[in-house]
């Protein structure tokens, strides 16, 4: 005779409602992080505030979509601001904004938490005679 299978556990009684209540943890932990980067986002106060742009950059990802090696790329824009005290906040920003942009451009920032609103620029002006 053959080893007895009773020591073995049941697959579809014992290991798949482990795996769907781990992904179903995965799931939520995730969904409670954005609630919670939301909600502190809401709450936190609008500022306005001067800044310049220190830094650009930004990140490409390229995702294969069927068995033909088609691809899509999708591209995230980022830009580093620094505040009058030092402070430098990275924010995500569109293509066009991106574009826009130069290293040390100065202006008017405006976020509310780490969500970014905008960007005025100020003029540049020389002091050279």
């Amino acid at each position: 005779m053959g080893p007895d299978p009773a020591w073995m556990f049941d697959l579809t009684g014992t290991v798949i409602p482990i795996f769907l209540a781990v992904v179903i943890g995965i799931v939520a932990v995730s969904a409670g992080r954005g609630l919670l980067v939301w909600s502190r986002n809401n709450s936190s106060p609008l500022l306005t505030i001067p800044a310049r742009i220190v830094s650009k950059r930004s990140e490409l990802r390229q995702q294969l979509q069927d068995d033909n090696n088609n691809s899509r790329t999708n591209t995230t824009y980022y830009l580093t601001y620094e505040l009058e005290n030092g402070v430098r906040m990275e924010f995500k920003v569109d293509g066009n904004e991106y574009g826009m942009s130069a290293e040390g451009d100065r202006g008017i920032l405006t976020y509310q938490g780490t969500r970014y609103q905008g960007f005025q620029r100020q003029p540049h002006y020389s002091t050279a005679e």
